[in-house]
């Protein structure tokens, strides 16, 4: 199986686990507990019917949108995920460069792999700084104040993540940053020597945007516990008030999922917030974002941007997002996948194929730009159908 191979998501989920060695491969592919919700994020969209309209001219297709201030070529983007180079070797730098080459925004994590700052002198597309809440509050201090001065534009706080998910797929190949290999899992390792040689002879694996401040050389400070014992569980919205207002820009919060916090957010004086579940990688059992979509739209989305991530697999997940009200919506595995099969050549591919099946779907659909979605296209399987009119 090679990259020309690969036709969609799931396609590039099989050639990355042929390449990734087991522990790498789970640790993206993961969940919580049973992985129900990472399941039913994707399986949300099928409870869905798209109700195209016909003969409306649409030989030219706008699909460009505005969000957060920043305008993207296409309506999706490149959330911020973490150790993009465990994945391969360019890790953060493909990503940044495929997502420039489509015109839309990337993210780079608190736990990214390159540094924030290299990649806004790289390139001129919208980015991302995904931030993590410590328990050193100068720490925090420190960290947005350096992605205010790289130019960073959007600061993106997430808030599902006080503490850790119980990802047991990581607990039973004992997952840790940064990696070390282990007796246990070498032959896993011997059996994708390519990963290994990769590795190896590339620059040494670092996380920039911590490793000032935090110690992970002992190599035993697994995820779970990064998130247990160094972010802070105590962070209220007072505290999140007082990033706003220091950040003084766009400012985002990934991981709302209900009215009330949805409004907290404005009051707050947020201009975007982000529907997720974090994949399905924290709250087993939670509701999924765009089931909950519409409730958020309704109540906020005139005050602020609405966008929303979570199981986002086809171009047609993507409209009916928009159709609801989402102002963009972002895409983590969708484009990890790839990373892992092909690097950039690879997110490059996944990214085109996005666009394709947008433009395409929304010819379909009779929609000649963005705003041309509604909630009119639409027709939910119940109980949804009552919530949504």
């Amino acid at each position: 199986m090679r990259l020309k191979d690969c036709h969609n998501y799931k396609d590039f989920r099989r050639l990355a686990r042929r390449r990734l060695p087991g522990p790498i491969f789970n640790y993206i592919d993961g969940g919580a507990d049973d992985e129900v919700t990472m399941a039913k994020n994707t399986a949300a969209f099928n409870a869905c019917d798209l109700l195209p309209s016909v003969l409306r001219g649409v030989d030219d297709v706008d699909m460009s949108v505005t969000v957060m201030g920043q305008k993207l070529d296409m309506p999706v983007y490149c959330s911020p995920t973490a150790l993009q180079r465990l994945f391969h070797h360019k890790g953060e730098r493909a990503v940044a460069a495929a997502a420039e080459k489509y015109g839309t925004m990337f993210g780079v994590s608190s736990l990214g792999t390159v540094s924030l700052e290299e990649l806004r002198q790289t390139h001129s597309n919208p980015q991302v700084y995904q931030f993590y809440f410590h328990k050193d509050r100068g720490l925090n201090r420190a960290m947005m104040q350096r992605a205010k001065q790289a130019g960073v534009e959007v600061m993106m706080l997430t808030v599902d993540s006080i503490t850790g998910g119980n990802r047991e797929r990581d607990l039973r190949t004992g997952f840790s940053i940064p990696f070390r290999l282990t007796l246990g899992g070498m032959v896993q390792f011997g059996l994708k020597p390519m990963w290994g040689i990769n590795y190896v002879t590339h620059e040494k694996f670092r996380l920039p945007q911590l490793d000032e401040h935090v110690d992970m050389a002992g190599g035993a400070l697994s995820i779970g516990r990064y998130f247990t014992e160094m972010l802070d569980p105590s962070m209220s919205w007072d505290d999140v008030a007082q990033m706003v207002r220091d950040w003084n820009g766009q400012f985002c919060l990934k991981g709302v999922m209900s009215v009330e916090d949805a409004k907290r957010a404005v009051e707050i004086g947020c201009t975007g917030i982000i529907l997720s579940n974090h994949g399905g990688r924290q709250l087993d059992g939670s509701r999924t974002p765009f089931d909950q979509l519409a409730e958020i739209v309704d109540a906020v989305g005139d005050k602020l941007d609405v966008i929303m991530d979570s199981g986002v697999q086809r171009g047609t997940h993507v409209l009916k997002a928009l159709s609801v009200g989402a102002k963009a919506v972002g895409l983590g595995r969708y484009y990890l996948f790839p990373l892992a099969a092909a690097g950039q050549a690879g997110v490059e591919r996944a990214l085109g194929q996005m666009k394709a099946e947008i433009e395409r779907d929304m010819k379909l659909m009779g929609a000649r730009s963005i705003a041309d979605l509604s909630r009119g296209n639409l027709r939910f399987a119940e109980p949804e159908r009552a919530k949504i009119a």
